[in-house]
């Protein structure tokens, strides 16, 4: 919990209540920062109440300046539309939607907002919010300095009108999100009060950090997102698997449906084996079935012991798209299959042709002192790699030391 507006919870205790959060479709899937959101609405639900997810089709055109530093690329009105049909699919996957007076709902707030004219916006919406007012918010606050386009200046106006539309017409009295929307939050309220004397409330979570303070859900490669074709189920799982102790107490408590004494009762088996690291497991597990499902689970167990283990007979099991999605693009390069044909030397291939290892001299080193291993079998200087090595005709699997894994692909 961030912030709560008074008389919240006598309400939530009092009645089922309908409440909403909204969904910025500016890409083609949910990464996991978003899923602690979808979480929310979960929760809810399970507690008895009627959640509903709204999809930005309108605001994602504006763009929410909350947390933005710069104004972003606005989107095509048919990118918006094809991302938001996708992360509709992501979001039906933890909701309830067939439970009776809670069945959860999706909606899209570009259809209460495609008739209406800007004429009609700035006059029945606008009159009732005076420009100090939006002026006070963060979100404005803080992008003053280097200057604001008056469409992003507009946005909370937009998702408070979404508030008041959910209002009046499905009985929505709460809207929740993360910390950072807490301003605009408030607009909808702030608008039902002043347009209808209407009462409504505000929830805001902390947003997901890791440990070191930077934001939930990016790594070097880039972003975890909930499309297994964005990020393979095995790195999903190894994204949960490798968090640090102090990540995993808080993001338990946050991604997992486990109950207080269940959580409590794995932190106390993880500290007395902290290098069996239970805790992360359980929650690895846990929400890769959710996201993905018990056999994308499977599959990713199977490609840990593999990649970790000391066959390559085994490592023959994986397929190419298996292979592909278990190596981040950091770890990952591309050569021509030509340097193969007439066989390369290691040093070269590690030292120059990749960047595996910063120079030729480096790799000779490791490679001496039984550091690299190529297909699990250990490298020496004197082995030529040729075409013969490739796997399928197009991988290599490096591995330098213990844990540190690479591919080349051979084109």
């Amino acid at each position: 919990m961030h912030d709560i507006t008074p008389e919240t919870e006598e309400l939530l205790n009092k009645e089922m209540v309908t409440a909403y959060i909204g969904f910025d479709p500016t890409a083609d899937s949910l990464q996991v920062g978003n899923m602690s959101q979808v979480m929310t609405l979960l929760r809810f639900q399970k507690a008895g109440h009627k959640p509903i997810a709204v999809v930005g089709g309108a605001t994602g055109m504006v763009g929410d300046p909350s947390g933005k530093s710069v104004e972003r690329n606005l989107l095509t009105p048919e990118v918006v539309q094809f991302n938001l049909e996708a992360q509709k699919k992501q979001i039906a996957k933890f909701l309830d939607f067939d439970c009776g007076a809670n069945s959860a709902e999706i909606v899209n707030n570009y259809d209460w907002f495609k008739n209406f004219s800007f004429l009609e916006f700035i006059r029945d919406v606008g009159k009732h919010i005076t420009v100090n007012y939006m002026l006070a918010k963060d979100s404005v606050q803080n992008r003053l300095e280097n200057g604001m386009s008056f469409t992003e200046f507009s946005y909370q106006l937009v998702q408070g009108y979404d508030f008041y539309w959910l209002w009046k017409h499905k009985g929505v009295k709460l809207q929740m999100g993360g910390s950072d929307q807490w301003g605009n939050i408030v607009t909808g309220t702030e608008l039902i009060r002043r347009i209808e004397g209407g009462s409504a409330h505000a929830l805001t979570t902390q947003l997901v950090k890791k440990a070191d303070g930077t934001k939930f859900g990016k790594t070097e490669g880039g972003a975890i997102w909930l499309d297994p074709k964005k990020t393979s189920p095995y790195k999903f799982y190894q994204f949960w698997v490798n968090t640090s102790d102090l990540e995993a107490a808080m993001h338990i408590r946050t991604f997992s449906m486990k109950n207080k004494e269940e959580i409590e009762a794995i932190e106390k088996e993880h500290n007395e084996a902290p290098h069996l690291r239970k805790l992360q497991k359980a929650l690895a597990e846990e929400v890769t079935v959710r996201v993905h499902s018990e056999e994308a689970l499977k599959r990713a167990l199977e490609t840990t012991e593999i990649l970790f283990g000391s066959s390559f007979e085994e490592f023959k099991k994986l397929d190419g798209e298996e292979i592909e999605g278990a190596f981040d693009s950091d770890v990952t390069y591309r050569v021509s299959k030509e340097i193969f044909l007439n066989g390369t030397e290691p040093v070269g291939l590690l030292g120059a042709d990749t960047q595996i290892f910063p120079s030729k001299g480096e790799a000779r080193k490791t490679i001496q002192g039984n550091g690299v291993s190529l297909n699990k079998e250990k490298l020496n200087l004197e082995r030529k790699i040729s075409a013969d090595d490739l796997l399928y005709g197009k991988y290599l699997l490096v591995q330098k030391g213990k844990n540190k894994h690479f591919l080349i692909i051979a084109n």
